[in-house]
Formats: C-alpha cells, sequence, structure tokens
C-alpha cells in the first residue's frame, strides 16, 4: 500500500506566503498513521480535528482509496482575526491499495476528530493450509518434461518411432 498527498485546491506559493506572514509551521493536510494488523487488515488514522463529519468523503475506485475533507473557520468576514494557524480548505489523501485487500468491505468511522479506516485483508490473500493427499499405487517418475507413468519422455528418448 502506497500513501500519497493530494491537495488540488491548495496551491504551494500560498502555503508557503501564509506560513513565512503568520511565522507557523502547521502540518500540512491531514496527518495519517497507516499499520497493518495482526488479522492482515491495514487500519489508517487520520487527524481530522473540527472537520464536519458531514464533510468526511471515504471512496474507493480502481484501487485507490480517497479521504477527503474539509474544514472551515467558525468566524466570519466581520470578526478580527487575531491568530489562524490550523489549516483550512479541503483535504484529499490517496492510498493506492495493493492486492491482497478486500476493498469491497472497508469500514469507516469517525470519533473526536480522527477518522478511522479498515481494509481487510482479502481471504484469497491470507495463508491457508493445503492438504497433501497420497495416491493409491506405485510410484511415477517424471523426468524432464510431462511425461506420465510407462510413456516416454516429449523429445523421443526410448525408442519411439523417428
Amino acid at each position: 500500500m502506497s500513501v500519497l498527498r493530494f491537495e488540488p485546491l491548495r496551491d504551494p506559493f500560498e502555503r508557503l506566503i501564509s506560513m513565512a506572514a503568520t511565522g507557523t509551521r502547521a502540518p500540512l493536510g491531514m496527518p495519517m498513521d497507516v499499520y497493518r494488523g495482526e488479522d492482515g487488515s491495514y487500519h489508517v488514522e487520520a487527524d481530522l480535528p473540527g472537520v464536519n463529519p458531514d464533510s468526511i468523503e471515504v471512496t474507493v475506485e480502481h484501487g485507490t482509496l480517497t479521504i477527503r475533507a474539509e474544514r472551515t473557520p467558525h468566524y466570519g468576514q466581520s470578526e478580527q482575526v487575531i491568530a489562524a494557524e490550523r489549516p483550512q480548505g479541503s483535504f484529499t489523501r490517496l492510498l493506492t491499495l495493493g492486492e491482497g485487500v478486500d476493498s469491497e468491505n472497508l469500514t469507516a468511522g469517525y470519533a473526536d476528530g480522527v477518522l478511522h479506516v479498515t481494509i481487510p485483508a482479502s481471504p484469497r490473500a491470507q495463508a491457508r493450509r493445503v492438504e497433501v493427499t497420497r495416491g493409491s499405487g506405485g510410484s511415477r517418475t517424471i523426468s524432464g518434461g510431462a511425461a506420465g507413468q510407462g510413456e516416454a519422455p516429449a523429445d523421443g528418448a526410448g525408442g519411439g518411432a523417428g
């Protein structure tokens, strides 16, 4: 699983000017942790304090998990802002899902300012034991090709018509 940061509505120069003007070094976008559980499932925890839960959107399309959220200020145009250090606006994170995850059954929950997304491991990707059976009868030797019991190898050795 790879993690990308994508904020299409936030100009990088605007961010630098804002940080220089305010003297802050606020974290960019939505910080998150991604870890793998003992059961093989992946867990994504994204910090989204102050975000309206209705603005959070989690989608999966073409093997990419997209998390979108928006944080709007609680002050209006008429208020005098003394300090504005918390990032505002729309935030987007993209995670490329590899093989071995069950993207059809992921779950997401938001509590205490943290979005938690669980991506279960695909049943096909989980380790399983394969039973080895013993055949009845004699032993069979296969050398150099797909010759069956009592057949000559495909290269013509063994006295076939040539």
